[in-house]
C-alpha cells in the first residue's frame, strides 16, 4: 500500500479520505435522479457496495477518491480523485458532486485540478482519463474545462462500454 495521499487543500476546499460518516450523503446522491449515469442509481445494495469500494480503495492502494468538503465544514459534498480498480484499463480521475446546490460553483473543477496534480506529481501517473457517459453533458463540460479531450482510442472498462474516455493533460508547473 502506498501511503502517499494526504489531505489536499485548495482555496475553498479540503479533500480528505472518505469515512463511514459520508455514507448518508453518498447514498442520497446515488438514490437520486442526479446519479442516472452511475450503475448503482436507485439500487441501495449496489450503492452500499459502491461506497464500501470507495473506502476499500484507500485501504488497498493507499489512495482513492477524496471526500470534498468546504474549509471549516467537514460535510462531504462530493468525491473526486484517483480511481484504479484492478479491472480498469487506465488510471482514472473521477468525480461526483452530491449536492445540486454545489453544481456550477466551480467546486468540482477546483477539487479535480488538485486531484489531477496529485496523481501526476505524487502518485507518479503519466496519464489519466475520465470515463464519462456521452449523455452526461455536465461531466463532459467539466472534463473540457480541465483541458481533457476525448480519446476514442482509449480502452474502456468492460463495465462501462457505453462511456467515452476523456484524456487529461499533465498539469503544467505553476498552474
Amino acid at each position: 500500500m502506498l501511503n502517499t495521499a494526504p489531505n489536499l487543500q485548495t482555496e475553498r476546499l479540503i479533500l480528505r479520505q472518505p469515512v463511514a460518516g459520508d455514507w448518508a450523503a453518498f447514498r442520497d446522491f446515488m438514490q437520486s435522479d442526479r446519479a442516472a449515469f452511475f450503475d448503482h442509481q436507485g439500487n441501495i445494495g449496489s450503492t452500499w457496495r459502491s461506497f464500501a469500494a470507495e473506502l476499500g480503495h484507500w485501504d488497498i492502494f493507499g489512495y482513492g477518491m477524496w471526500a470534498v468538503t468546504r474549509r471549516g465544514d467537514n460535510t462531504a459534498i462530493g468525491l473526486v480523485g484517483p480511481w484504479t480498480p484492478p479491472d480498469w484499463p487506465e488510471t482514472e480521475i473521477g468525480w461526483m458532486i452530491f449536492d445540486p446546490a454545489t453544481e456550477g460553483t466551480g467546486i468540482a473543477a477546483e477539487a479535480a485540478r488538485a486531484a489531477i496534480a496529485h496523481a501526476f506529481d505524487v502518485l507518479g501517473w503519466t496519464t489519466a482519463v475520465s470515463y464519462i457517459h456521452p449523455d452526461n453533458i455536465r461531466s463532459i463540460g467539466l472534463a473540457e474545462k480541465l483541458g481533457a479531450v476525448r480519446d476514442p482510442a482509449a480502452p474502456m472498462p468492460i463495465s462501462y462500454p457505453d462511456s467515452a474516455a476523456w484524456r487529461h493533460p499533465a498539469p503544467q508547473p505553476g498552474i
